[in-house]
């Protein structure tokens, strides 16, 4: 099972590139991964007996109950063969559906197959927190498939709505399983549904997972978000709302259902909910006039059926409920790809735009007939053969009451007619004659689809009547589920055509018959009907809760945050002073117990960080506050290399004077001392609030040394770290093999921080290197329109020791610092590197090779200008900052697919001539993408406070020119249009022609 995850995720990292090299038909190409799958799950069919299933574990933190444990049984056989059968056809079908000049249809493949081996991860998994993994990684890949047409307005907001939803609902299930599993002892479902807890607190945690079920199944009240997402492109209804998706709540409350469906909270969400969910479904489906509503609508109806069917808990209901959901995902996904192929070929989908189709596409017609019929519970389709068990079932159950049994399968049966309604509304509206003697418009200018684009829908139509008369086979297949649940007395009924005359007859006859009656009725009477605005819809009730979300959170923050830096920084550092002060002194340490060890030269560094603290509080200038408060870092520096930290102080050294670096490049923009209007004096308040925030951290950090109870860790860390992480620098042992997860947290913060500054400098355009040398020749040339404006005056004769040089004011450059920059690059590079490699078991790792190489290009930057930074590395900062990151996540999860637990490392020992014997540590690769990161980090940061900066000034004082070409020191004359510079490209005017020459 794992393996088979791990292909399938290969193949949707692949899928873009075969999309991009071969075109739309490349589509067959991706289709063969489901389609692998498949044959995988059906030669690894589990054994009818219960405790036969295939349990796969992969350990991760065995002490946290976090091993990956998957589990293969019946019903994730079942929901395996939808999931991937259904997505190889709708894989073909994408085929047709897309032309090549649609764009990001290599993505969306990639995406589609991502979206398959999510929902098989799903159902294989045993434990509830993968479970949970997967379960938000189909709502993430939901949500961008929903939004394929990114452009439109409907699209965003539909995939929006879907995904605040479904991610609720998830936030409620992922506290009920850490309840569920806390109060179990365990996390995996086997154990607790062969175990179920009891009581309250249970209870409540069932309730919180059924949330998330009931959201992720459209079930009322969640139920708006589904229609909604058929903003869609037409494959993904198909798959994720017919067959997959949708289906995964389903699968929860079934998975469930043999441990907790007898609790009232569970018959009442699940049951009651669902029967409301059936009816209010159906009926919304009956006032739609687009064909790919009515089939959502009654997608939402019939998710109400299922949830009945397998929430019940009796086994032959749920033997319903399992032909249900087969039927549904081959129905289902069969009509959204007739409809979608109805939109390709006439461009409509509104059924009063559609007349005599039926004449021009018959295959078609016919195709949606054998699946609607299906969907309407007509003999001789596995629809029906569900319907019936379910009428039968129901009735007889011993999970509820009589009067409950009794009243829920009258409901089931109002629904069915409903159902029955809608499915002929849904065949008239789209292949009807509609008292037309020829075809409607849109028809008669309608282009016949290829023969190919019919194969998914006709395969999935036929299946569902085949599977009618091959019912009993299948049945059997089902069987090992449902005797996990209580048949209360009675024997499993094998699933069959036909079981003699009796109730279910009479129930089915009367859905035909209401069925029809309700349609021809609704076409006489749908305005009088649906001629109004319900007083309650779901959408409305939605928008008004994001509108009253908005403005709590505006009325909370105008009477919180008023716009002052200093009041709102002032309520967080109190809040940081009292809390802890009080939660301390409400404890049970009483004591403290201060170690002396200090030594002169400690008091020295240490006065000297006071004295600059204190003298950056009262200088004016911004600049010199900006180095005193340097100091005090330096000086942490010194410190830790005093105490025996020299990997600590390396890297405190590296950050200070890169932080100092960025502080220099935003004061630029900055006056040199704060205006007189701004400022505030001295205020006593602010300097109690510092001083007690100092004097509670220093407290803090006493009672925390004095804590200590047993031997230290540091006494076996050294031993540990060669140990288990194969390194003699426990420091970096600890960052990349120990608490890699929280290293990998970091620097995810750290990409995002960055991509978030470097937006909002950039405003309008975020991506792109830094401006080269080159890019100034071919503006010379005349191969680009972008400018920057720069006007300085270089000499046509000057040698520069930086290439990029040769475009800076004389004024700004200095020979010295070009010719050391010159000397000292290649020495910082090599020895980043040399920190880099070396710091598993010396001084250094990643992080300071990064901080090293960082620091290397800001010497460029600060010798040459910002075209010397393009010619130092000319390489877009994000692709530097996702290499680095796609490294590092890489690096995580391989070892788990050789059984080792996650980040786990491992040794390979080779000889090299020359080098000699080499040990490689795989946490190397780890350290690698840390490294990469922080080197786009810095390049990020360069590129938009440097480079972009500089952009600004010069154009901040060069003339504006205008269409005509005139300069224009004051405003632009009436008539003419200025022309803005958003490009990081230099002038045409002020480029060099050669190595050391300037072009005028």
């Amino acid at each position: 099972m794992i393996s088979v995850l791990a292909a399938l995720a290969v193949c949707a990292l692949i899928a873009p590139a075969v999309i991009h090299w071969i075109g739309t038909r490349g589509f067959y190409i991706l289709a063969l991964a489901p389609l692998g799958a498949l044959i995988w799950v059906v030669s690894h069919w589990p054994a009818p007996e219960a405790d036969r299933a295939v349990v796969e574990t992969v350990s991760w933190v065995p002490s946290l109950q976090m091993d990956i444990v998957t589990r293969f049984d019946t019903l994730a056989a079942i929901l395996s063969v939808l999931i991937l059968g259904v997505g190889a056809l709708v894989l073909c079908y994408c085929a047709h559906y897309f032309d090549d000049a649609r764009p990001r249809v290599a993505l969306f493949g990639g995406e589609m197959v991502a979206f398959a081996g999510a929902m098989f991860g799903l159902v294989i998994s045993d434990n509830m927190l993968v479970l949970y993994v997967f379960w938000e990684l189909t709502t993430v890949l939901s949500f961008m498939l929903v939004g394929f047409y990114n452009v439109r307005a409907t699209a965003r907001r539909s995939a929006t709505q879907a995904l605040l939803v479904t991610t609720f609902g998830g936030l409620a299930m992922l506290v009920g399983i850490i309840m569920l599993g806390e109060r179990s002892g365990t996390y995996l479902l086997s154990e607790i549904i062969s175990a179920p807890p009891t009581g309250l607190y249970v209870d409540i945690a069932i309730v919180l997972l059924l949330i998330g079920a009931l959201s992720k199944s459209a079930i009322v009240p969640f139920h708006f978000w589904l229609p909604g997402a058929m903003a869609a492109p037409t494959p993904v209804s198909a798959y994720l709302h017919a067959a997959a998706m949708v289906k995964a709540g389903i699968y929860l409350i079934a998975r469930l259902a043999p441990g907790f469906s007898v609790t009232v909270s569970w018959q009442i969400a699940v049951v009651g909910l669902g029967a409301l969910t059936m009816v209010l479904g159906g009926w919304r489906s009956l006032r739609e006039l687009d064909l790919k509503l009515i089939l959502a609508f009654g997608t939402v109806s019939q998710l109400g059926f299922m949830a009945v069917l397998v929430g019940i808990g009796d086994a032959n209901v749920a033997m319903a409920g399992l032909a249900m959901l087969v039927a549904h995902a081959m129905f289902k996904a069969s009509l959204f790809m007739v409809v979608g192929i109805i939109d390709h070929a006439t461009g409509t989908r509104d059924i009063r735009k559609l007349a005599r189709l039926g004449h021009r596409l018959p295959v078609l017609a016919i195709t949606a007939a054998l699946a609607g019929a299906s969907m309407a519970g007509i003999p001789f389709t596995f629809g029906f053969i569900g319907k019936e068990t379910a009428f039968a079932s129901v009735w007889d159950t011993g999970a509820l009451s009589s009067w409950q049994a009794h009243t829920v399968d009258i409901v089931l049966l109002v629904g069915s007619i409903i159902t029955c309604a809608y499915t002929l509304r849904f065949l008239w509206g789209a292949f009807g004659r509609k008292v037309r003697h020829t075809p409607s418009p849109a028809v008669a200018k309608m282009h016949a689809p290829a023969w190919p684009f019919y194969f998914s829908p006709v395969v999935l139509a036929i299946a569902g009547v085949v599977a009618g008369f091959v019912s009993g086979p299948i049945g059997d297949l089902f069987e090992p589920y449902a005797e996990t649940l209580n048949s209360y007395g009675h024997k499993i009924e094998h699933l069959a055509l036909w079981h003699g005359f009796g109730l279910p007859v009479i129930f089915s006859i009367i859905v035909v018959v209401g069925g029809v009656i309700a349609f021809l009725g609704i076409r006489k009477i749908r305005d009088r009907v649906f001629g109004f605005r319900p007083l309650l819809n779901a959408d409305r009730i939605y928008d008004a809760t994001l509108r009253s979300a908005d403005t709590i959170s505006l009325l909370l923050t105008r009477n919180t945050q008023r716009g002052s830096l200093p009041v709102t920084q002032g309520v967080i550092l109190c809040t940081a002073i009292l809390l802890p002060t009080i939660v301390l002194f409400l404890g049970a340490r009483d004591q403290l117990q201060i170690q002396y060890s200090a030594t002169a030269v400690q008091f020295v560094v240490g006065g000297i960080m006071i004295a600059s603290a204190l003298a950056a509080v009262f200088l004016r200038n911004r600049l010199a506050a900006t180095l005193l408060v340097g100091i005090t870092g330096y000086g942490c520096g010194m410190l830790f290399a005093l105490y025996g930290a020299p990997d600590l102080a390396l890297t405190q050294f590296l950050v200070e004077t890169l932080t100092l670096v960025i502080f220099v490049l935003v004061l630029r923009k900055l006056p040199a001392e704060p205006e007189k209007r701004h400022a505030t004096g001295f205020k006593p308040l602010r300097a109690l609030i510092g001083l007690a925030f100092g004097a509670m951290l220093v407290v803090i950090g006493l009672y925390a040394a004095s804590a200590r109870s047993t031997e230290p860790l540091h006494v076996d860390l050294a031993e540990a770290a060669y140990k288990f992480g194969h390194g003699a620098n426990a420091v970096n042992v600890l960052l990349v093999d120990i608490r890699a997860w929280d290293t990998l947290g970091e620097v995810s913060v750290l990409i995002a921080a960055a991509t978030g500054v470097a937006s909002m400098v950039f405003r309008n355009r975020r991506f792109g290197a830094a401006p080269r040398v080159a890019d100034a020749i071919r503006l010379q040339a005349g191969i680009s329109d972008d400018s920057d404006d720069d006007d300085d005056q270089i000499p046509p004769d000057r040698t520069t020791w930086l290439l990029g040089s040769g475009l800076r004011d004389p004024r700004h450059r200095s020979m010295v610092l070009e010719a050391t920059t010159r000397l000292l690059f290649p020495t910082m590079v090599v020895l980043s590197i040399y920190f880099f490699y070396a710091g598993h078991n010396s001084p250094g790792g990643g992080f300071a090779g990064g901080l090293t190489m960082g620091l290397a290009l800001v010497l460029r930057y600060l010798a040459g200008g910002r075209y010397e930074l393009g010619e130092a590395l000319p390489i877009e900062p994000g692709r530097i900052l996702g290499a680095g990151l796609a490294i590092s996540a890489t690096t995580a999860v391989t070892s788990m697919f050789f059984g080792a637990p996650a980040l786990s490392s491992a040794v390979f020992e080779i000889t090299v001539p020359v080098l000699g014997e080499i040990k490689l540590v795989t946490a190397l690769f780890f350290d690698l993408g840390i490294y990469l990161i922080v080197i786009g980090l810095v390049l990020d940061v360069l590129r938009s406070l440097g480079a972009r900066l500089d952009v600004e000034t010069t154009m901040a004082r060069t003339p504006v020119r205008t269409q005509t070409g005139a300069a224009q020191n004051g405003s632009a004359q009436p008539g003419s249009e200025t022309v803005p510079a958003e490009s990081d490209e230099p002038s045409a005017e002020n480029v060099p022609t050669g190595k050391g020459q300037v072009a005028r």
